[in-house]
């Protein structure tokens, strides 16, 4: 399959990843013929990107961290939590806890991949892939660490519930008082829950906090902010680099990349970032690039060592053309050979 720009959809092709609403349910399954119809829905309901089957990749797969399904239960157990919240009725997080038990189990079965945010954005589901993605990468990141299972577990629900204070009615984060904004009112949700760890709570408070202290909403130090809220801050800035639908704003895995590292030192923790960098893929599996040879390339391949030089097959012909001479090169063993820029 490839991933390639909605604008570059064309009526008849098949889609190659299934795509959900905001709290699980799907919209569109993998392997279903798109449509005018369909195309032009989805750019409306905010889509972007999406991946297609292309018979020329259909060897090439995507290494899940999380299945589908277990990332479907998430969504819906979340989605049941944050309507609970809206309704004015008192937080229940059991089920949340629940389900963070087999993300957990499947994160470790598959600690080795390295990450590739591929659920497909909308409008809909865009606050619950964020709290999904910003959970598993701060957790592979707390693994990375060393990290043991009981501080995964309060890593990993603290990291899945760092918004949820964005769904407070009395959210406003561009008012002068720090006790509307969504950071507080989260940890206001959070915080006397008895079944939840109040370092949980403090994820919540402290994920837009900086190390150089200029951060939201308490303006604290480097030292003062805990281990669980640095982690979720660098998985969080980097998925919002990634996606987002609201500013419009998108930058590719290998720019977010860079972007945090210029944040190293001074809005992020050194050491976590670098911890971070080597858990994601730079150059997701599916993505088109121009190499420096002036070959076009897809990705087909990661190496967990070596995120930025992946596996890439190149083609020789036009896209449109069946009779394709096609040839893949390990960048980590050509070393001359360079990616130069994603095609989107």
């Amino acid at each position: 399959m490839r991933h390639i720009h909605i604008d570059n959809v064309e009526p008849g092709q098949f889609l190659g990843r299934t795509i959900f609403s905001g709290k699980g349910a799907i919209l569109l399954s993998e392997n279903v013929q798109l449509t005018v119809y369909m195309i032009t829905t989805l750019k409306r309901i905010g889509v972007t990107m999406i991946y297609i089957k292309d018979p020329q990749f259909e060897d090439v797969e995507i290494a899940d961290v999380v299945p589908e399904e277990t990332k479907r239960a998430v969504m819906q157990r979340m989605g049941e939590t944050f309507e609970t919240i809206r309704s004015g009725k008192e937080l229940n997080t059991r089920s949340i806890n629940g389900s963070i038990d087999n993300l957990l189990e499947e994160i470790m079965k598959n600690k080795e991949v390295l990450v590739q945010l591929s659920d497909i954005r909308t409008e809909d589901n865009e606050m619950y892939v964020h709290a999904m993605n910003v959970c598993m990468m701060s957790v592979m990141v707390g693994i990375h660490m060393g990290l043991p299972m009981n501080q995964l577990r309060e890593l990993a629900i603290g990291a899945l519930l760092h918004d949820i204070g964005k769904i407070d009615a009395l959210v406003d984060d561009e008012s002068d008082d720090l006790r509307k904004h969504h950071t507080w009112r989260g940890f206001e949700l959070l915080k006397n829950k008895r079944e939840l760890s109040l370092l949980i709570a403090h994820v919540a408070l402290q994920h837009h906090e900086r190390i150089d202290g200029e951060g939201l909403p308490r303006r604290i130090p480097g030292e003062q902010i805990h281990l669980y809220a640095k982690i979720t801050a660098v998985a969080d800035r980097y998925d919002n680099l990634l996606f987002n639908l609201s500013t419009g704003r998108r930058m590719q895995p290998h720019e977010a990349c860079e972007h945090i590292m210029a944040l190293a030192g001074s809005q992020l923790d050194r050491d976590i970032v670098i911890h971070f960098l080597r858990t994601v893929s730079v150059y997701p599996t599916g993505a088109s690039v121009r190499l420096s040879t002036r070959e076009t390339a897809v990705v087909v391949g990661q190496h967990r060592g070596l995120p930025g030089r992946p596996v890439v097959r190149v083609i020789q012909s036009d896209w449109s053309e069946r009779d394709l001479d096609v040839k893949e090169i390990d960048l980590a063993q050509h070393t001359t050979v360079f990616i130069d820029n994603v095609i989107v």
